[in-house]
């Protein structure tokens, strides 16, 4: 199991970034969160396979139709027991 932490900025609140994310995570079999941070950015935690990770990476470069991505910071992080995606 892998696990990494992202805070992705731009247009990322009020266009149903953590909805969609919840979304995505949970057909790639992840689990984690994905929250609203008061500086205007989304942090995201996800855990599984690898290549559901990448997955997940992959479409946080572009989120959901309303959005606009400007960055995706990403960091390795220690897995947590978890299960379900959350908003954190």
């Amino acid at each position: 199991m892998q696990a990494a932490r992202f805070l992705v900025s731009g247009r990322v609140q009020g266009v149903g970034f953590r909805a969609s994310a919840r979304h995505r995570a949970l057909a790639l079999g992840l689990s984690g969160f994905a929250r609203n941070l008061a500086d205007g950015r989304v942090e995201a935690f996800a855990q599984g396979e690898p290549e559901a990770i990448e997955a997940f990476a992959q479409w946080l470069q572009d989120g959901p139709p309303l959005a606009r991505v400007d960055e995706v910071l990403r960091e390795p992080a220690a897995a947590q027991e978890t299960t379900g995606f959350g908003f954190g």
